[in-house]
């Protein structure tokens, strides 16, 4: 299997967390254009009032970095930035499970 996981933790400033949260969703619209993305869910932190959890399906890891050159894409990092205090990117290789189709 090719296919690419990607989670990131995004902790947002404090009180930015929903504005953060809101500029996700939006952006998400637009993965139907994205050659390559199966499946991005934005997540929100239960026990962490700025954490978002962002869950990632891709193709393959090629794919997930082409996005990272789109500029619809770029555009939207450089929107969040200013609300991001950090970024923890967790990338893993899916072998199997529930909603693969495999």
């Amino acid at each position: 299997m090719t296919k690419f996981t990607m989670f990131g933790k995004l902790t947002a400033h404090p009180g930015k967390r929903e504005e953060l949260v809101s500029l996700l969703l939006e952006a998400s619209r637009n993965l139907d254009d994205i050659e390559g993305c199966e499946l991005y869910i934005i997540n929100e932190s239960v026990d962490d009032p700025d954490v978002i959890w962002i869950t990632e399906l891709w193709r393959d890891a090629g794919a997930h970095a082409d996005s990272l050159k789109n500029e619809d894409v770029l555009a939207v990092i450089q929107r969040a930035k200013p609300l991001i205090a950090g970024v923890e990117p967790v990338r893993l290789r899916p072998v199997g499970g529930k909603g693969l189709g495999v």
